[in-house]
């Protein structure tokens, strides 16, 4: 399973990327206007291309049809890597099947079921992104909806990615891998969290004091 970084913030991916584990990045309006307000949603979007050698979604926001079209086809050009998100309703299934059948790459976002993500497959959608935390929030097993989604595909062999996404912690990580996912995309503060464990702390302090002890026999 794949790892990319949910967010806007350039500096959070940058230092990312050093950690050479991230191999893509999501985006969306909401991200942008916390991390880079006062900067167009363009720049950012090209900016975070540079740092990252892989597909970085962006988010389309037009209501109609052939204003998601248009959006995603001037969207799709400002980088290679681009990604474009559309969200899953009649308007975005349509403007999916259209900018699909051109060769623009969609990631279809707010996925919340099954059915939702057998359409965006069938439509063409490179990506699906079922949104984990926003379900469990309401009470209901989001992690089962992936699992659901991945053995839908694997039987019917879609080439469409499982991109599970609203993930709030490690455990929801390490779940999405077990449930199949192509993909998780994270917080940055959840990818810090997933190499760090009390254990790991306690035991490189053991190793360094013990270096020193060994270290003032020998002198």
């Amino acid at each position: 399973m794949k790892i990319w970084l949910d967010t806007a913030n350039v500096d959070e991916i940058r230092a990312a990327a050093r950690f050479g584990v991230v191999s893509g990045v999501t985006t969306n309006p909401s991200l942008w206007a916390k991390a880079a307000s006062g900067i167009e949603y363009r720049e950012v979007v090209v900016e975070i291309c540079s740092v990252i050698e892989g597909p970085v979604s962006a988010e389309c926001v037009a209501q109609d049809v052939d204003g998601l079209v248009e959006e995603a086809r001037s969207i799709a050009s400002w980088h290679p890597n681009v990604v474009v998100k559309i969200p899953l309703d009649e308007t975005g299934l349509e403007a999916i099947h259209r900018v699909s059948r051109e060769g623009i790459k969609v990631n279809t976002t707010l996925i919340f079921q099954p059915n939702q993500a057998m359409l965006a497959a069938e439509a063409g959608a490179t990506y699906v992104s079922p949104f984990v935390g926003r379900l469990d929030d309401i009470g209901h097993d989001g992690m089962a909806v992936v699992r659901d989604i991945v053995e839908i595909f694997d039987r019917y062999h879609f080439s469409t990615h499982v991109l599970a996404a609203s993930l709030r912690h490690p455990l929801h990580v390490i779940q999405a891998a077990k449930a199949g996912a192509h993909i998780a995309t994270v917080p940055y503060a959840v990818l810090q969290a997933m190499f760090k464990h009390p254990l790991t702390d306690v035991g490189m302090q053991k190793f360094l004091e013990d270096a020193r002890k060994a270290a003032t026999v020998r002198s």
